[in-house]
């Protein structure tokens, strides 16, 4: 090959090695770059870093912050970068890992609850240890105990991972979160004490400073631990807020930096590189209060609190999704209404009844397991207990506001009275007029029954007659679900077929007991 010719060679390589690093994405090379970022409010905490970075990497980041950050990136084509608290919705919604932006955690912080000192010592002194859970939280919120504020888990990081953590918890499995786990919302009685929401985490701490005194002051805030230990130090509190890192686990946050526009890929490993530096991971720490992603950065004394068990999230997008419906609009009080429809024919004498009203103690806060916690009956839900026998035996309804309203339903279930035949199909009847009523009086609040018995119909309508009835019925009515426990020589197959018949299911108490089959359809609807 002569002279000529190998020039011409190594111009052909040349150029082909320019076009493959345009292609991988290398094409800012070390030129100053300005890149729009799409960015949680979480982050206006590093403004002061960003002129430093600036002049370290010579990439302006044009900060956009949007309380909506977390769920626009699919709909943000104007943008190289995101910078967000959370990306686990994003990338529960990107499909495959093949269509999902390079991330790079930047810093990390956990959900945890910060509690008024005295409220604090009060739940503490109710717990054996003194170690609080989000069970705990739960429980306190269910009677009134606690009011907290937390962010719109629809549009935060901090509020959605709030929610999964919270509702983690209430599975008891110790695992990430099923679909079976979000068949019955277990979140009612937490969601209860919910009084104070905003739709950012920095928003909520403003609005928190507004009301931590007077009439309508709340006892607690659900956020970042960074956010209660910046709350702590900013002077603005009347008194500080004990942190509560709840003992059965909390969801860990890493605020990530995503590459949305692979055309900037140079300058963003640049900003990435810069950012995981041991100094600069010392001065977020110091800026932000948040946990350096790095193991060997040491942490400030705030920050050497151990972390605990790490909760996930779930692997599907569609048990996200419920959990959000189940949760709804935190502005809004969504109330409730369980009709329960018990079984008092004279089988149900002795160990039977006792086995029922040991249950209803349990749902009034006499079960202090964990699972007990999550499903006991919470303030402002309207609960009706019919005992029926050839016919309604008695009726009551209580709409829970106290200790009082829940020993009234207690009463009902301990008086004697019992009936000499088992009018199922009747009772669940009279069970759906109820439900008919309360649509029409009521339409914005959720009904759901619940029908007991031990034995099988032999009294009053037919199944068939039944059916005709509730098919009959307004679609309202007709929406509302029954949710049968099979208890005793009750037909097995005959419930199946009215729970069926209305969309909801059976739960068999002779594998368990009444105690826990009540509790496993508790928040079902």
């Amino acid at each position: 090959m002569n002279g000529r010719a190998r020039i011409l060679t190594l111009c052909l390589a040349l150029s082909l090695v320019a076009a493959l690093t345009a292609c991988s994405g290398g094409g800012d090379g070390d030129d100053p770059v300005t890149l729009r970022v799409l960015a949680s409010p979480d982050l206006t905490v590093l403004e002061p870093l960003l002129d430093e970075l600036k002049e370290a990497t010579g990439v302006d980041l044009d900060m956009d912050y949007r309380a909506t950050a977390e769920r626009e990136i699919p709909q943000a084509p104007d943008y190289d970068l995101a910078w967000l608290s959370d990306d686990r919705y994003l990338r529960l919604s990107g499909g495959n890992d093949a269509g999902r932006p390079l991330r790079t955690p930047t810093m990390t912080s956990p959900v945890v609850v910060g509690l008024k000192p005295d409220v604090a010592r009060r739940l503490r002194a109710g717990v054996p240890g003194g170690r609080l859970s989000w069970a705990d939280i739960a429980d306190a919120a269910a009677t009134g105990t606690v009011r907290f504020g937390m962010a719109d888990p629809r549009h935060t990081g901090s509020g959605l991972a709030a929610l999964v953590g919270v509702a983690t918890a209430a599975a008891g499995t110790g695992g990430v979160l099923r679909a079976q786990d979000v068949s019955c919302d277990r979140l009612r009685g937490f969601r209860s004490g919910q009084t104070l929401t905003a739709a950012t985490a920095p928003d909520l701490l403003d609005a928190y400073v507004r009301r931590q005194d007077g009439a309508d002051a709340v006892d607690a805030l659900i956020t970042y631990e960074s956010d209660l230990l910046a709350l702590n130090a900013s002077g603005r509190l009347t008194g500080d807020l004990e942190i509560v890192r709840p003992e059965d686990g909390m969801v860990l946050s890493d605020f990530p930096l995503l590459l949305l526009d692979s055309g900037h890929r140079a300058a963003y490993d640049r900003v990435t590189e810069w950012i995981r530096r041991d100094s600069v991971q010392q001065e977020i720490m110091r800026r932000t209060l948040r946990r350096p992603v790095k193991p060997a950065v040491p942490r400030s004394a705030e920050l050497r609190a151990p972390v605990g068990n790490a909760l996930y999230f779930p692997g599907s997008l569609s048990v996200l999704k419920q959990l959000l419906a189940d949760y709804g609009d935190p502005n809004r009080r969504v109330t409730h209404q369980v009709v329960f429809l018990l079984d008092f024919s004279g089988s149900m004498r002795g160990d039977r009844m006792a086995q029922l009203r040991a249950a209803f103690a349990g749902l009034s806060g006499g079960d202090s397991s964990a699972t007990g916690k999550f499903t006991r009956f919470h303030r402002g839900e309207r609960l009706t207990v019919v005992r029926f026998g050839r016919g309604v035996l008695e009726e009551r309804t209580v709409t829970v506001r106290g200790p009082g309203d829940l020993k009234v339903l207690a009463d009902t279930v301990a008086r004697g009275g019992y009936g000499d035949a088992t009018a199922v199909w009747s009772a669940l009847d009279h069970g759906y007029r109820t439900a008919a009523r309360t649509a029409a009086d009521d339409p914005d609040r959720a009904v759901s029954l619940v029908l007991m018995t031990d034995g099988e119909n032999n009294a009053g309508l037919t199944f068939e007659e039944f059916a005709d009835r509730y098919e009959a019925l307004p679609h309202r009515a007709r929406a509302v679900h029954t949710y049968a426990v099979h208890f005793g020589e009750a037909d097995a197959g005959e419930l199946r077929r009215a729970a069926k018949k209305t969309g909801g299911r059976v739960v068999d108490a002779d594998q368990s007991s009444l105690s826990e089959a009540f509790k496993e359809i508790r928040g079902c609807r």
